[in-house]
């Protein structure tokens, strides 16, 4: 039934500008899609070469320097601080959770050089890596700051990330607040501006609080297609997702794809399958083919059903009528398999992944490693992780956090040990939150000296050690008269200070 009702040729829809939701779904687009052109393609290996070591001679400074400033001045020498140097060095500082206020330094340092003009990607870098720290007092200087010499590096993209941070620890109406803060600093405050903050609604609260305020605010703007396909994604209800779906029509705008596969999706999470293989038939009387996108909201909402093998078949029918399954395709298959405890079916799907020149993410291995945390089975979980460094897989900080706990389980100090000098080494996963559950290993198991080395990694890293894990370091070491020791750790968190100034004024 449901090759006939939905299968037929189609071309590979382009997906790169869209994420996806737990089965596949679009919600949003990247807050850093548009990524600077690499230097390779301008220039020889050797220039290439040269400029990676510059970035990595930058980087250094901002994260070790005890003055960055005049350590900058002294590089300014031998290094240019062109647009593609300082986009990456940011990038590397967003990614290895280095210290916020040392890279804002050398945002400012760069900036003040005469006629120099930061790239959009560099200020949203910036403003992503203060609010991550939650100094919004000092975004909004810097947005202040940036609108005198050059409003147009102020677009849609930064409202979003500025309200993406916001909206993690403000509430919706403070988020509102900080919304219309940037009509004074967006040069074009149009519809774009207020997608921007849908998209925020939608992924740091809920979509009914994105609703809502569409509802409050709709009369101040043009709704247009990005609007509504924003709003229809996740769906709880079908019902009110059909009720949203038809306002969309009546105010003139016309379904998408983007639209019919928000549609597929919250019937396939509602196991309401029929109504999804309606909704691709409608696709098709439209003359919109489905596209992978479509197919893996299908697969999931399948294993959801408890058809498992089902799901797999939609791989294959896939293929053969021309629309290749991506890796987040063979995830939704894997995961089916994985829930339903066929561990050994989700294995060779990850294999048959491999073999058509899929190479399996951090998220095919986080299917696989939630099911052995389940098990409790550590030894399958080290030998995946083991997988993942020979394949050049970095784990992300749900893969990290998978493991950490099954190696505190088990107390096993020496791998945990190794995860962590690896995430040191790589700058995969977040320091904080695997750091909390090493650091009480280590103590639970009286390994002082190793804890303490992890907390000095962790600090010469630009990450604060939580102030939990400080008090259980501090007791061991007053109990091991390690006094010594002990004051220049409390030193070292003294330095990070205060990191929340929410409503600073301009």
């Amino acid at each position: 039934m449901l090759q006939n009702l939905i299968l037929k040729p189609i071309s590979l829809h382009s997906l790169l500008s869209r994420t996806r939701t737990r089965y596949g779904l679009s919600v949003s687009l990247l807050f850093f899609s548009s990524i600077p052109r690499n230097m390779e393609e301008q220039f020889p290996f050797s220039q290439s070469s040269a400029q990676n070591d510059d970035v990595e001679a930058v980087f250094r400074i901002i994260t070790t320097s005890k003055d960055v400033k005049e350590s900058l001045k002294s590089a300014a020498t031998s290094i240019s601080f062109s647009n593609d140097l300082i986009d990456k060095v940011l990038k590397r500082v967003r990614f290895s959770h280095s210290n916020p206020s040392q890279a804002l330094e050398f945002f400012n340092f760069t900036s003040r050089r005469r006629g120099f003009i930061h790239s959009a990607f560099s200020l949203d870098t910036m403003l992503y890596i203060l609010g991550r720290s939650r100094k919004f007092g000092l975004i909004w200087d810097l947005l202040n700051e940036i609108k005198k010499k050059d409003q147009a590096l102020i677009t849609p993209r930064t409202i979003q990330v500025v309200l993406g941070r916001t909206a993690k620890v403000c509430s919706v109406r403070q988020t509102v607040e900080s919304f219309r803060r940037f009509r004074k600093l967006v040069l074009e405050f149009d519809t774009n501006c207020y997608n921007a903050l849908f998209r925020t609604l939608c992924q740091e609260k809920s979509m009914s609080d994105a609703r809502n305020v569409y509802h409050s605010l709709k009369h101040e703007f043009v709704p247009n297609l990005q609007t509504f396909n924003i709003l229809l994604s996740g769906w709880k209800s079908s019902n009110e997702a059909e009720v949203f779906f038809e306002e969309m029509r009546e105010v003139g705008v016309k379904p998408d794809i983007v639209s019919y596969n928000c549609l597929v999706d919250v019937y396939c999470k509602e196991k309401e399958m029929e109504k999804a293989y309606r909704v691709v038939e409608e696709m098709r009387e439209r003359d919109i083919s489905a596209d992978v996108i479509t197919y893996t909201s299908l697969i999931g909402g399948l294993g959801l059903a408890g058809q498992p093998d089902k799901a797999r078949e939609i791989l294959k029918e896939m293929k053969e009528y021309g629309c290749l399954p991506d890796v987040a395709a063979y995830n939704a298959a894997i995961r089916n398999f994985c829930i339903a405890r066929r561990i050994k079916d989700a294995y060779s799907l990850m294999e048959e992944m491999v073999n058509r020149g899929l190479s399996p993410n951090a998220t095919t291995y986080n299917v696989f490693l939630r099911s052995f945390s389940w098990s409790n089975d550590l030894k399958r979980s080290w030998d995946l992780y083991l997988r993942m460094k020979r394949t050049g897989c970095l784990p992300n900080t749900q893969s990290c956090m998978f493991l950490i706990r099954l190696m505190k389980r088990h107390e096993e100090v020496e791998m945990a040990l190794e995860l962590w000098n690896d995430m040191v080494e790589k700058g995969f996963g977040s320091y904080t939150l695997v750091s909390d559950i090493l650091l009480d290993l280590l103590c639970d198991l009286g390994k002082l000296d190793e804890a303490e080395r992890c907390f000095l990694q962790m600090v010469e890293k630009g990450q604060k050690p939580s102030n939990v894990s400080f008090r259980r370091i501090k007791v061991l070491m007053e109990l091991a008269k390690k006094h010594d020791a002990l004051l220049i750790l409390t030193e070292k968190m003294a330095s990070f200070g205060t990191s929340i100034d929410i409503y600073r004024s301009e």
